[in-house]
């Protein structure tokens, strides 16, 4: 009879496994969201900076001269985000972790100087007030996209037909240049954008558990932060057309 193992010893051991893996897993997901959501803060901060600096100046500055006179290179300047966008998007299966990482922030000096071009329409104020207003609603949206019960994968599909339907109203207003239709468009993406925040962030969580112990989770962490970046950019620049006051 000493020898029989006892069940309730048994399924102690188990139970005790069990939690330990858990609190492994909660352990991993907690480093992995924090990785994602550094690389993010921290491309958000470069890109503040860079266009802070690029616009220093007002008129006389680098981004007034490039982006009032256009040319060229104000092209190259507003179209590289795009690019580096599409290589680290179709790319990032061929490019090692460090050459992500570079990408990544070569991105966001891009993007810092693509958006110089705000501080010379609307007021420093404005824009600060309207960046802690997006900050404010961004980590509540993402809070809950991490904390939520409910399946939001069926989000997607609407949330990628919203963002087309967007880009059409857009440049269709290119040319119907309606200050109504701007302000109908820049609703619907502050609405678009936050819906993307809630999905992306529970997409980035649930990719943890796929991909955890694989040398892919680095990379995923960088292809996260910059879904999550672009969600803030973007819901920051249609909520500025609200928020934003003119100089």
């Amino acid at each position: 009879m000493a020898n029989w193992p006892d069940p309730q010893t048994g399924m102690a051991a188990q139970a005790t496994t069990t939690a330990g893996r858990d609190v492994a897993y909660d352990a991993g997901l907690r480093s992995h969201m924090l990785s994602v959501y550094n690389y993010m803060t921290s491309g958000i901060l470069l890109t503040g900076i860079v266009a802070l600096l690029f616009a220093q100046g007002g008129i006389n500055s680098p981004a007034a001269q490039i982006f009032i006179g256009g040319g060229i290179l104000a092209w190259v300047i507003m179209l590289a985000p795009l690019a580096f966008i599409l290589v680290l998007s179709f790319g990032i299966n061929r490019l090692s972790t460090g050459m992500a990482q570079a990408l990544y922030w070569a991105f966001a000096i891009v993007m810092g100087m693509s958006l110089s071009t705000i501080f010379l329409v609307y007021t420093s104020g404005s824009i600060a007030l309207t960046f802690f207003a997006t900050a404010a609603a961004f980590a509540s949206l993402s809070l809950y996209g991490y904390t939520t019960k409910r399946d939001l994968s069926g989000m997607g599909t609407f949330l990628l037909m919203g963002v087309v339907g967007l880009f059409v109203a857009m440049l269709l207003n290119l040319w119907m240049q309606s200050e109504p239709l701007m302000y109908a468009i820049s609703a619907l993406g502050v609405l678009i954008f936050a819906g993307l925040t809630v999905y992306d962030t529970q997409k980035i969580k649930s990719l943890y558990f796929e991909l955890r112990g694989s040398d892919f989770l680095g990379k995923a962490a960088i292809m996260g932060a910059l879904e999550l970046y672009l969600d803030f950019i973007n819901m920051f620049m249609f909520l500025l057309r609200f928020m934003g006051n003119r100089d």
